[in-house]
């Protein structure tokens, strides 16, 4: 395929570039120029601006578009108006946070979320997945019937620097007592970028349309098997420490910021997604140990000392762990 990738230097759509390379595809990335532009030598990268500087994608023709930089409706449709007669088919990285209820199990046909006021483009975690909603409406409608709605949750493995996957095993490395929620059986969906890519250009080859829910694994991970495979691939053998989640939240600590990939009963939806029709379509998942194993490889070559944007820093998780230790000696006696 002739492939256009609107970003592709930071994190998904670095490893779909990789992936369509390796495939023997053509592909073009357009960015800015600011993060990764020494990537990719041997793919055209064309520099502009999604917002007002998309000239360089005119009088251009590709097969397929794969936009991983859509946050602001206005901005997708923009693109997505240029390139309706430049391109065959869009595929859109949308996102499972589309949902207006995050308390139950999220399907393609559940109800989406609405923004009180559709002209914000400030992108929060408020108006994010409104935000999402609108980009998919507005690329529908500028190419009805040719695009794919790609709905994926939280994205691990290497390049991720958001940290909540790779929280988890940094911390296991390090060993000794972990703190983590009683809520063992609590389930956790995440889903490796390479995975991903490999859907989508599988996906773009053969057309597909429509909204699919992109996450993993296939069968539902309990919170307390994930940190023993964690621990199993680190070999520090740490102990998990099951703090009581009533305790935690007195203590102002029981958060997904504090505890990564850990979502509360009230946003249970978003550990609950049903991606069975990506299944269905091909959509397949590697080995857990192998995205950790690559995530922590990836995460050991950064600079020394490079500080986790999520989960507890070691000096809390110390603090809390000898309060959690004293509550419940004071409870024993």
């Amino acid at each position: 395929m002739k492939l256009l990738v609107l970003g592709g230097t930071l994190f998904v759509g670095r490893h779909l570039v990789d992936a369509a390379l390796a495939q023997g595809h053509e592909v073009t990335l357009f960015h800015r120029g600011k993060r990764g532009a020494d990537l990719f030598a041997q793919a055209e990268h064309l520099h502009g601006d999604r917002d007002g500087g998309l000239a360089p994608l005119e009088g251009r023709r590709w097969d397929v578009v794969v936009d991983t930089s859509g946050y602001v409706p206005r901005l997708v449709g923009d693109s997505a108006r240029l390139l309706a007669n430049a391109v065959d088919h869009y595929v859109f990285v949308s996102s499972i946070s589309v949902y207006a209820d995050p308390r139950h199990a999220m399907r393609e046909t559940t109800p989406l979320a609405a923004l009180a006021d559709p002209t914000v483009e400030a992108v929060t975690w408020e108006t994010y997945g409104g935000l999402k909603v609108l980009c998919e409406r507005a690329l529908e409608a500028a190419m009805p019937g040719r695009a794919l709605m790609v709905r994926p949750g939280i994205v691990v493995g290497p390049y991720d620097t958001s940290d909540r996957f790779t929280y988890w095993l940094a911390r296991m490395a390090r060993g000794g007592e972990v703190l983590a929620p009683d809520t063992p059986d609590r389930p956790v969906q995440f889903i490796d970028a390479r995975d991903l890519a490999d859907w989508m250009l599988e996906a773009a080859r053969t057309r597909l349309t429509g909204a699919y829910n992109a996450v993993g694994p296939a069968q539902p991970l309990p919170l307390a098997d994930f940190l023993a495979e964690a621990d199993a691939v680190t070999e520090a053998r740490s102990r998990v420490v099951w703090a009581d989640t009533a305790w935690l939240e007195a203590q102002q600590a029981l958060s997904s910021e504090n505890f990564p990939l850990w979502v509360p009963e009230e946003a249970l939806g978003f550990a609950q997604a049903d991606a069975s029709r990506a299944i269905a379509h091909g959509l397949r998942f590697r080995p857990l140990a192998e995205t950790m194993r690559d995530t922590l490889a990836w995460h050991r070559t950064r600079p020394v000392g490079t500080a986790l944007k999520a989960g507890l820093a070691p000096e809390e998780e110390a603090r809390l762990l000898a309060a959690w230790h004293a509550h419940c000696q004071a409870i024993e006696r």
